[in-house]
């Protein structure tokens, strides 16, 4: 999963806030400064285990503070899914 793939998921599961621009440098910029709340991401990562068929811990995504560590945790699960099959 890129960070094109998150963001469009974030836009359509919790929306975009007024004056957020999710196409610019957001890797590293904190959920909450980006305006999406532990619900929204929760949200978003129901949505990713779904369509993917993955399981990310709940602690796991407590963790991604940010886009990049939750693409990061996303993409070693997909890799070990994948390695599985």
């Amino acid at each position: 999963m890129n960070l094109k793939e998150l963001t469009t998921l974030l836009r359509e599961c919790a929306g975009v806030g007024e004056g957020i621009d999710l196409d610019g440098d957001v890797l590293d910029v904190p959920f909450d400064d980006l305006g999406y709340d532990s619900l929204a991401i929760l949200q978003v990562t129901g949505v990713i285990e779904r369509d993917y068929r993955i399981q990310l811990s709940d602690d796991t995504v407590a963790e991604a503070s940010t886009p990049r560590v939750l693409l990061s945790f996303i993409n070693e699960c997909l890799s070990s899914a994948t390695a599985a099959a």
